[in-house]
């Protein structure tokens, strides 16, 4: 048997996953996270790991990660680390991925092309199974075997092939709309890529990727490692900070 770090750790439990709907909004979005790093050390030969080396892994601290898989009803022997096939298909039960996930792409412009074209979503258990758009000139093209159907059709396709996900990656102006139609369809969960905030109604989770803010807020951390403290505080404040004359100058 193969193990990493030593520790008062407990083995996942052999049952089926705990309910996760009260699980905390971080928890949830660690847990991929946990599931990412469970799996490299799967494919390393690993067969247990301690929550140091797991929380290392990952870039939490072992106790967050201890607290975080407690939620999950992990519980057992103290001295042993987590099984790590057993943890793995339990974080999988509770993340939902036990059974396959449809994905519908709707826009494939450059980054919808390059999604519909990423290999590591199947591995994952997401199965891109429908890609639409409303330009002619994309439409009725095939991208690794799948054809680009007409926008118009995807409320149809919803209904007819089980897609469960939608992912928008048209324009800011189009996602709206897109929107309206997944959520008309009944698709409950969408993965928005649009540099825009979509209206949608209680119930439907929408998640926001905007690589341009990304961007940005590297921007601003890349821009302040250049500035002396002072003077970031000059351009936070407004004001100098205080200098040994100041302060004694404040005491007299």
């Amino acid at each position: 048997m193969t193990t990493t770090g030593e520790g008062t750790d407990h083995r996942a439990p052999a049952g089926p996953p705990a309910a996760s709907a009260d699980l905390p909004a971080a928890t949830v979005r660690r847990l991929p996270e946990y599931l990412r790093a469970l799996g490299a050390l799967s494919e390393s030969g690993v067969e247990t790991v301690s929550s140091e080396t797991l929380a290392a892994a990952t870039g939490v601290n072992s106790a967050m990660l201890r607290k975080d898989l407690s939620q999950l009803g992990a519980s057992g022997m103290r001295g042993v680390g987590y099984d790590v096939a057993a943890l793995a298909t339990h974080i999988a039960g509770v993340l939902g991925l036990t059974k396959d996930s449809r994905v519908a792409i709707i826009g494939l412009g450059h980054l919808g092309q390059a999604l519909a074209r990423y290999p590591g979503f199947s591995d994952r258990g997401f199965d891109i199974v429908g890609l639409f758009d409303a330009d002619p000139g994309i439409i009725g093209r095939d991208l690794d075997g799948i054809r680009v159907r007409d926008v118009a059709l995807l409320a149809r396709a919803v209904r007819d092939e089980g897609i469960n996900i939608g992912v928008i990656a048209t324009p800011g102006a189009a996602a709206q709309h897109v929107a309206d139609l997944l959520v008309d369809a009944g698709v409950t969960s969408i993965l928005n890529f649009a540099p825009c905030v979509l209206a949608v109604p209680q119930g439907v989770v929408v998640r926001k990727v905007d690589l341009a803010v990304e961007l940005q807020i590297l921007s601003f951390h890349e821009h302040h490692k250049t500035l002396g403290p002072e003077t970031a505080q000059y351009r936070r404040t407004g004001r100098q900070s205080a200098g040994p004359e100041d302060r004694l100058r404040r005491r007299r």
